[in-house]
């Protein structure tokens, strides 16, 4: 009555102070009494202020609707209206000890009241500390609009524009930053509260967000676009409210709202339904085992179809969404369904392998390979990527079942000590598939070899004339069926296979050739001068240089040939001591340590031979066609 609204406000705060002192007495009445009285004055100094305070903020064109199209400089009544405003803020924050606590009795109430009638409540937001009273005051006009556009019979609410009501909102603190931080964080700075006005204004009007989100998600659970509609939009402006608008990640946004039991689980009931859809869509369209990048050298390293890295662009977008939540274990439930996805796409990888088998050399075939190995590569980076590796340690700290359940001591030790990876059992998976598929593809290149090597084994090797220059030597006839099929292996591997996946094939190849030939062509025949001279020509000029485009030193892959072209083509006097060393050194049972002779492993390091054993090397040496005296 006499205007003193700092006495008032000092009289309603010690009352608080009496009244918090007073909570756990017995003295109902007393209490009860005291209670009344708070709120009855509360009630009466707060809807003073805010009033006076509507009237200053109405003055200065708040609330800023629309984009401020001129500068926020006070006209002549400016300062007159600045001192208002800042008394006004002052006295208000002064009544925020009070306000608290008449808002959380009557708060706790109302709760009370819900949960006897059995209505259902939004997830409580965590850490969600009361609102000061200036802006409490401030955010009413923006209440009422958002009430007034977003909820009942309006056209602007609607459940399928979810969009609408979360962009006006981020305008909304888009436009009143400046005049937060101009006109109302000078003045809480200089009240001495530590409190950040557009912050402070952001939390209100998300309290307004949170409670339409909430109604509209319990009502799309049964329609699955419009639900995964709303969690796209949803996570699109927490994306943007922390980073465009530098809303602090301590304080809650809208995802915990997306935690909430049911509302999850349609999350993932959904996000499996629309990914097994894709998977059938992408795996049935026309280019899908084509490469998108066939045509640009440097971009098509990995080779992968279409269909392969679409599906990896899936599993990431995926990550993507559920990367922000802000609860490991809801983490940890995406995760189990991204690893039963590429389980069930290597099933299908497997179903379409089977059916390609009977032509392991197929365009198709090769692109299932470059698949497998496309998936597992990409697998392998997630495993060392520092998001993936968070979630491993929570999973181990949790045990949780989905992810590492049925694991063994040994297997739990390398995930804790990050050794492995949450990838690691389909890794093995992968990887078994890709060498079965590699397996059949070079057993199907080594038919085609096998049979144009035909010819070529059964010559006449025991007759050949010696050839005293190698310089006129050419490369038997009855060979070029053989290396014509194994350049063009090669050249058709090296077109259609990743570069890792050739390094394996071309290798892989190799080894199967030096086998084939040691067994089916040098252990099969007899070998006079000219014809051992011969097969080290078609070997060492023609078989090793075609694998040379690949590697420096071919010769190396072929150990079994290499050191068997050695030990044929030596001559008269070399063979006829090696062979008298390795065959004494067999019929002596005396250890060679001490002697003098060599040791026929020594001998054998000295001509270039390590791989072969003696008792090859003495089998060989009797493949000669002719011996002095015989």
């Amino acid at each position: 009555m006499t205007s003193s609204v700092w006495e008032a406000i000092r009289a309603v705060e010690s009352m608080a102070v009496m009244d918090a002192g007073l909570s756990q007495s017995r003295c109902s009445h007393l209490r009860d009494f005291l209670r009344e009285t708070l709120q009855f004055w509360h009630k009466i100094i707060k809807d003073r202020l805010a009033g006076d305070l509507e009237k200053v903020l109405t003055q200065l064109h708040w609330p800023i609707i629309s984009p401020p199209t001129q500068s926020l400089t006070p006209t002549a009544n400016g300062q007159e209206l600045a001192s208002q405003l800042e008394l006004l803020v002052a006295q208000l924050l002064a009544l925020q000890t009070p306000d608290d606590l008449v808002s959380q009795r009557t708060f706790a109430s109302s709760k009370a009241e819900t949960s006897t009638q059995g209505a259902p409540s939004a997830p409580p937001s965590p850490q969600a500390p009361p609102l000061c009273l200036p802006i409490q005051i401030m955010l009413q006009p923006l209440s009422k609009r958002f009430r007034y556009h977003f909820y009942g019979n309006r056209q602007t609410n609607t459940l399928s524009k979810p969009e609408w009501y979360l962009t006006q909102v981020l305008m909304w603190i888009g436009n009143s930053t400046t005049f937060m931080e101009e006109k109302i964080q000078p003045i809480l700075d200089r009240a001495g509260a530590t409190i950040i006005a557009r912050v402070e204004l952001c939390r209100g009007l998300l309290s307004l967000v949170q409670e339409k989100v909430t109604g509209d998600a319990s009502r799309l659970l049964y329609d699955d676009a419009l639900f995964c509609h709303l969690v796209e939009e949803v996570l699109q402006f927490e994306k943007e409210l922390r980073s465009n608008h530098s809303y602090p990640a301590s304080l809650p946004g809208l995802l915990h709202l997306l935690l909430e039991d049911a509302i999850l689980q349609k999350w993932l009931t959904v996000e499996k339904k629309m990914a097994v859809e894709k998977v059938d869509a992408m795996l049935s369209a026309e280019g899908a085992w084509s490469s998108q990048y066939k045509d640009i050298r440097d971009m098509d390293e990995l080779k992968s179809p279409d269909c392969a890295e679409t599906f990896m662009t899936l599993l990431q977008v995926i990550t993507d969404r559920y990367q922000a939540l802000p609860c490991v274990s809801a983490q940890l439930k995406f995760l189990e369904l991204q690893r039963e996805l590429v389980d069930d796409f290597r099933i299908r990888l497997t179903q379409v392998m089977k059916e390609e088998s009977r032509c392991p050399l197929s365009p198709r075939y090769c692109a299932i390979l470059n698949a497998v190995n496309y998936i597992s590569t990409i697998l392998t980076d997630w495993g060392d990527n520092v998001f993936f590796l968070q979630l491993q340690q929570a999973a181990v700290s949790l045990g949780d079942e989905a992810v590492v359940g049925g694991l063994g001591m040994m297997e739990m030790g390398r995930l804790a000590s990050l050794e492995g990876s949450l990838f690691e059992g389909l890794l093995a998976l992968l990887d078994r598939l890709k060498g079965d598929m590699m397996g059949r593809l070079l057993d199907g290149i080594m038919r085609d070899i096998t049979e144009k090597a035909t010819a070529y084994c059964q010559d006449r090797w025991f007759s050949h004339p010696s050839q005293h220059d190698m310089s006129a030597m050419t490369l038997s006839s009855s060979a070029c069926p053989m290396m014509l099929c194994i350049r063009d292996s090669l050249l058709n591997l090296h077109q259609v296979l990743s570069l890792s996946l050739f390094q394996l094939a071309w290798q892989g190849l190799a080894e199967r050739l030096d086998s084939f030939l040691y067994q089916e062509l040098i252990l099969s025949n007899h070998f006079s001068d000219g014809g051992a001279a011969q097969l080290q020509f078609d070997m060492t000029r023609n078989l090793f240089p075609l694998f040379g485009h690949y590697c420096k030193r071919p010769e190396n892959f072929f150990k079994h040939v290499k050191e068997a072209c050695i030990i044929v083509c030596l001559n008269v006097g070399s063979a006829i001591l090696l062979r008298t060393l390795i065959k004494e050194s067999e019929e002596e049972t005396r250890d060679w340590t001490g002697r003098d002779d060599p040791s026929p492993q020594s001998a054998l390091n000295e001509l270039g031979v390590y791989y072969l054993a003696p008792c090859d090397v003495f089998i060989l040496l009797n493949l000669r066609a002719s011996w002095p005296g015989q």
